[in-house]
């Protein structure tokens, strides 16, 4: 099976207004257009004349769009239907089925990330697993939107579906029983030695307060004072950019946290610290920050900011490298454009553009059975179709140095699970900060 790195993302508009959806409406622009808006009127022409079967102004116009930003870089796309619903249902926060997070890959379902405690974690499904099969149906070749469909229904009822695993001979199936998916960005727990573990799963509405509340909750069940806080951002693909600001914003005082560049007037932006929130809400105490190849986009400022501003050590594997601004224009009251209009830049003037966040300790998931065949097929930002280019340059060696091996890493899967240690970068950053006094080099700060 062949499964090559392309990335579908969900939508955006503005281009729209200069296809008119009737024939009419073309002629007249076409009068007026340049050579290249005739080549598409042209094409436009010969399809409704000689086509084999009529074809609905509709589904050329819809075409036309969807090629328009295709060839633009893999997250600009056109919005309606049912993308703008499911849209709508994520930012709602609730809906039933499997609870997975997918794009369109080659005619194939990949999952970027189940999301924590759903019915597809639960029953195993990974990041970077393929879907082929929906109850012995192939689905290879269907839109994206029609391949969700058949994985959501009613809470209760059961799916199969077949995956493939990179790493993996053959496929395999996997039971899976629908469930209510509530969407909980901000999550945490308290970890032996009064340290706090707060995960953050995606960057939707008001993630920076529910991170501060998450805190104050830590601080109420610790028995005596905290010794240090865990923020996992692994496999969590981003979202608003407002919200990356103000989760940076709980642990800096001075200094900038992002900026963004862009073309169109308003899109140079700088963001500083100590706008959304005042002081540093874990003053004096160590933090790591977990990240991942599934860490994207907005969990990418929030590691940036940290690190270049040494508030937190940065923990784990290589980041996703998506460094640009999606903005949502909104075409009427039933479509929208996602449309990339900036990119963005660490503090220090660093784009993570291709070559993302790179941990300041490398620290790989060797609780992971299948890790070693799975590096073989991660897929980041730099690997997707039609990516932007790193404005700053990026060297290839640089992301190689990555798949060195370090000697304090050797266990195997089967060794940590004898030990009972289910997540080893987990277990990795909290027997660091346990070894860590507060005033060692993850509190300090400029």
């Amino acid at each position: 099976m062949k499964l090559a790195a392309y990335l579908r993302s969900a939508a955006l508009v503005t281009a729209v207004a200069l296809v008119p959806a009737t024939t009419a409406g073309l002629a007249q622009v076409e009068g007026n257009a340049g050579p290249e808006f005739s080549k598409l009127f042209a094409v436009y022409q010969r399809v409704k004349a000689s086509y084999v079967e009529p074809v609905e102004d509709e589904v050329l116009i819809n075409g036309a769009i969807d090629g328009m930003l295709a060839a633009l870089d893999p997250h600009s796309a056109y919005l309606d239907g049912s993308d703008l619903q499911r849209l709508e249902t994520m930012i709602e926060g609730n809906y039933s089925g499997l609870g997975l997070s997918v794009v369109g890959e080659d005619g194939a379902v990949k999952v970027i990330s189940p999301f924590r405690g759903s019915p597809a974690d639960k029953a195993g499904i990974k990041a970077g697993d393929f879907i082929t099969h929906i109850n012995g149906d192939l689905i290879v070749g269907l839109e994206l939107d029609e391949a969700v469909a058949q994985m959501r229904g009613p809470a209760g009822t059961s799916i199969n579906v077949r995956i493939f695993r990179p790493g993996r001979s053959e496929p395999f199936d996997v039971d899976v029983t629908r469930g209510v998916i509530e969407l909980e960005p901000v999550t945490w727990e308290l970890q032996d030695g009064n340290i706090g573990h707060i995960m953050v799963n995606e960057f939707s509405r008001d993630v920076g307060a529910d991170v501060f509340a998450a805190w104050k909750a830590l601080q109420t069940e610790a028995t005596g004072r905290m010794n240090g806080l865990v923020l996992d951002l692994r496999s969590n693909p981003g979202g608003s950019l407002d919200e990356a600001v103000a989760l940076s914003d709980l642990f800096l005082t001075k200094g900038q946290i992002v900026s963004q560049r862009g073309r169109a007037r308003g899109e140079s932006i700088s963001y500083d610290a100590e706008t959304v929130w005042r002081g540093d809400m874990a003053e004096g105490l160590p933090i790591i920050v977990l990240i991942d190849a599934g860490s994207a986009s907005a969990s990418e400022i929030v590691a940036g900011a940290l690190q270049d501003h040494r508030r937190a050590v940065i923990m784990g594997d290589r980041s996703f490298g998506k460094g640009s601004v999606q903005s949502l224009l909104p075409l009427g009251r039933d479509a929208a454009l996602k449309l990339t209009t900036a990119r963005y830049y660490t503090p220090s003037g660093h784009s993570v553009q291709e070559g993302g966040i790179k941990p300041d300790i490398m620290v790989p998931q060797l609780s992971d059975p299948d890790l070693a065949a799975r590096a073989k097929f991660t897929m980041r930002e730099s690997d997707l179709r039609g990516h932007l280019i790193n404005d700053l340059g990026i060297k290839d060696e640089d992301l190689e140095r990555d798949n060195r091996d370090d000697p304090r890493f050797q266990q195997t899967a089967e060794q940590l699970e004898e030990q009972g240690i289910e997540d080893f970068q987990l277990h990795y950053a909290l027997e660091t900060l346990r070894r860590t006094t507060p005033r060692a080099v993850a509190s300090r700060s400029k």
